[in-house]
């Protein structure tokens, strides 16, 4: 079987997610990986077939995407290039993680295209919602990377085409302790932001993580350094608590580390507020931006914050069996009846 992977690259979730489920893929059958996108730190440990632009959102330093550097950086001509240009003919199946290239490629050219992510799953009408209604985020998570068919991740499995989230084997090996620091990723806000108002909680030590400097520095009791995946991946397993924005693989994998966890989701990112409706409903608290009136918020949250349990089995590749079963028409396995049985809801 030939499979074309296509990943979204804007952020590190989507490639975090993709370590674990190629291999996976690489199990079924012949598999090319395509990657559109910029604003990505890591860089996957297998050969990449295509990479593109697409069409990335860029993150802004006030807590927010930056919707006017979005839309100047969209180059709708190479886009649309793209799309005409990418074989998704030559595959026996297309799986796609909320990735336009190949979504719109199978769309004009009448391919099945299979979604296989969290986009799908914040989709599903029994996953939680966000307290407001972005007309414009809910056009976008509909259309940015239209499909066939959808399966998706989510912090509970919501129905039977929503499976609990892959938790890459890096993270499912680390040996958790509490070294007394606390980890932050909060890629929306500039190091001049961040230090202001962590600054303010002078009996913590915080460790943070920056899509902005090139360089580590201490300030205070302040210490931040560039993105780097082995280092933020041991400071959480070290940590006493996790700040954060309200995307997905972050906080899910704070949340199977036993970790504390407190979320910010993005400005003009509906997905994240999404996110941010869940996490509340399973007791994260939830804070809108990093301003000094929420300063209570994060000093309950550093005293009396809760560890949330969940159980966040290692499913993905019963998970990856049961959608190309369904896909390609073989005969499916008992994990179509069990699957549910595996999962925390």
């Amino acid at each position: 079987m030939k499979i074309l992977y296509a990943i979204q690259g804007t952020g590190n979730g989507h490639l975090s997610r993709a370590m674990d489920v190629i291999p996976c893929l690489q199990q079924l059958g012949e598999v090319d990986i395509l990657i559109s996108g910029i604003q990505c730190d890591l860089v996957l440990p297998f050969d990449v077939k295509y990479k593109m632009k697409g069409l990335s959102f860029i993150f802004g330093k006030s807590g927010g995407v930056n919707l006017w550097n979005t839309l100047f950086k969209a180059n709708l001509r190479r886009l649309v290039k793209g799309i005409n240009n990418l074989p998704v003919e030559e595959y026996d199946l297309v799986i796609n993680d909320f990735e336009p290239v190949s979504a719109w490629a199978c769309y004009m050219k009448n391919k099945p295209c299979v979604s296989l992510s969290h986009q799908s799953a914040v989709l599903s009408p029994n996953a939680p919602k966000a307290e407001h209604r972005d007309m414009l985020g809910n056009l976008i998570l509909h259309n940015y990377a239209p499909a066939s068919s959808r399966y998706g991740f989510h912090f509970k499995a919501y129905d039977d085409n929503t499976f609990t989230p892959v938790i890459r084997s890096q993270v499912r090996n680390q040996v958790v302790s509490d070294r007394g620091h606390y980890t932050v990723y909060l890629p929306a806000y500039d190091d001049v932001r961040l230090i202001k108002q962590l600054s303010a909680f002078k009996d913590v030590k915080w460790d943070v993580f920056s899509k902005h400097n090139k360089k580590t520095l201490t300030v205070k009791n302040i210490k931040i350094q560039p993105i780097d995946n082995e280092k933020f991946t041991l400071s959480m397993a070290q940590s006493s608590g996790i700040l954060t924005g309200a995307g997905f693989e972050t906080p899910a994998e704070a949340l199977f580390m036993g970790k504390k966890l407190l979320v910010i989701p993005m400005k003009n990112q509906y997905e994240q507020h999404l996110n941010a409706a869940a996490l509340q409903e399973m007791g994260v608290p939830v804070m809108k931006s990093l301003k000094d009136k929420y300063e209570p918020v994060i000093r309950d949250w550093l005293d009396n914050g809760q560890i949330i349990p969940v159980n966040y089995p290692d499913i993905t590749q019963k998970v990856v069996n049961f959608i190309v079963n369904n896909q390609t028409g073989t005969s499916p396995t008992q994990w179509t009846i069990d699957n549910q049985f595996d999962q925390t809801k």
